[in-house]
C-alpha cells in the first residue's frame, strides 16, 4: 500500500494534466453546443488505454523497488546489476554510484596496506626491543643490590607491556595462533607464580595456592597470559600484608582471589571493555583498559568464560571458566 500510495503521487503531475485535458475538451465542447458524447466517449478510450499502460508501468516500477531494496541489503562492495535506467535521472544516479563505489575501493584498499604497514611496524618493534630487555636483564643479574632489584621490576613489567603489545596485534589479526591441546593446570599456573614470585615477595603479599590436579583442553601460551595479567592486577590493586588466592571451584572453574581495593559497583559491568579503566584507573593514573579486555577476547578465542565479582574495599574474585563444548582433542 505505501508503494502504491508513493508511486501514485510521484505520478500526480501526469493524472491531473490528463484530467485537466479532458475538461479543457469537455468545455470547448460545451461552449460550441456539441453532443457532450463527442468528448465522453474518447476520454473513456484513453481511460482504458491509459489503465493499461498504468498497469504495465507499476509492474514494472514493483520490480524495480524489489531490486533496488534487494541491493540496499548488500555492501557496497556487492551493489551490482542495478535495474536498467529507465530515465536520464536514472543514469547519472547509477553514475554517481558507480564513481563513490570506485572511490571506496580505493579508500579499502589504501587502508588495508596502511594498517598491514602498522601491524608489521609494531610487530616487529615488539619482538626488537626484546633484545635489549633481555641485555638488561643479564647485566641485573649480576648484581645484588636495592636499586638492582628496583629496576629488575620496572623491566619486568616492560617485558609484560611487551607482551600486551604482541598479544593486541595477534587477537586483532585474522592469523590462527592457537595450539589446542591437553595441559595440566598445575603447570600453568606454577610457571606464571615463577615469573612473579618477586612480585609477591617485594610487596610482602601472601600467596595461597593448592594444586588443583586437573587437566584442560586449552592453549598453553593464551591462557597463561590470561592468568599472569589476572595476578598482576591483583598483585597491583592488594596492599602490602594482603593475601591472594588461587583455586578451582565447580563445575571447572579457575579463581583468582585477592584482598585489594575492589572495584566500584557501576566500574563491575564494563572492566572488560577495550580502553575502560573505572574508578581504580583514574586514581592509579597509570591503567591502560586494555589487560582484562585482552584477557576477555583471549578467553572467547579459546573458549573460556571470565568473570567477575568485586565490591569497593572488600577484594576480588576473577573466574575463569575453563569448560567448553566447542573444540574437541584430535
Amino acid at each position: 500500500m505505501k508503494f502504491l500510495t508513493f508511486y501514485l503521487w510521484q505520478r500526480r503531475w501526469r493524472i491531473l494534466t490528463f484530467i485537466l485535458f479532458c475538461a479543457v475538451f469537455l468545455c470547448a465542447f460545451l461552449l460550441y453546443n456539441l453532443p457532450i458524447e463527442a468528448v465522453l466517449y474518447p476520454a473513456v478510450v484513453c481511460i482504458v488505454l491509459g489503465a493499461c499502460f498504468f498497469i504495465v508501468d507499476i509492474n514494472r516500477a514493483w520490480r524495480k523497488h524489489q531490486r533496488l531494496t534487494e541491493l540496499s541489503q548488500l555492501p557496497a562492495s556487492l551493489m551490482e546489476r542495478f535495474p536498467p535506467a529507465q530515465t536520464q535521472d536514472d543514469m547519472d544516479y547509477q553514475t554517481i554510484i558507480d564513481a563513490l563505489r570506485q572511490e571506496q575501493n580505493r579508500f579499502l584498499t589504501d587502508s588495508s596496506i596502511r594498517y598491514a604497514d602498522m601491524m608489521d611496524y609494531y610487530t616487529l618493534w615488539a619482538h626488537q626491543i626484546k633484545t635489549p630487555i633481555s641485555s638488561m636483564r643479564l647485566t641485573l643479574q649480576n648484581e645484588d643490590s636495592e636499586l638492582s632489584r628496583q629496576l629488575s621490576q620496572d623491566l619486568f613489567r616492560i617485558e609484560q607491556y611487551v607482551e600486551m603489545v604482541l598479544a593486541f596485534l595477534r587477537l586483532e589479526s585474522d592469523a590462527s595462533d592457537y595450539l589446542f591441546r591437553e595441559y595440566d593446570l598445575d603447570d600453568i599456573i606454577r610457571e606464571t607464580i615463577r615469573k612473579l614470585s618477586s612480585q609477591f615477595i617485594r610487596r610482602k603479599i601472601r600467596l595461597s595456592y593448592e594444586p588443583v590436579k586437573v587437566r584442560i583442553l586449552t592453549d598453553e601460551k593464551w591462557l597463561s597470559f590470561v592468568i599472569e595479567q589476572l595476578l598482576s592486577n591483583a598483585l597491583k590493586y592488594t596492599p602490602a600484608g594482603g593475601s591472594i588466592t588461587i583455586d578451582l571451584e565447580e563445575p571447572l572453574t579457575l579463581c583468582i582471589r585477592d584482598t585489594g581495593i575492589g572495584i566500584a559497583p557501576e566500574d563491575l559491568p564494563r572492566i572488560f571493555e577495550k580502553g575502560y579503566t573505572g574508578y581504580n584507573g583514574r586514581s592509579d593514573k597509570k591503567a591502560s583498559g586494555i589487560g582484562l579486555y585482552l584477557c576477555k577476547c583471549a578467553c572467547n578465542r579459546l573458549g573460556h568464560r571470565i568473570t567477575a565479582q568485586s565490591s569497593l574495599d572488600s577484594g576480588t574474585v576473577m573466574r575463569v571458566c575453563l569448560q567448553h563444548q566447542n573444540l574437541e582433542i584430535e
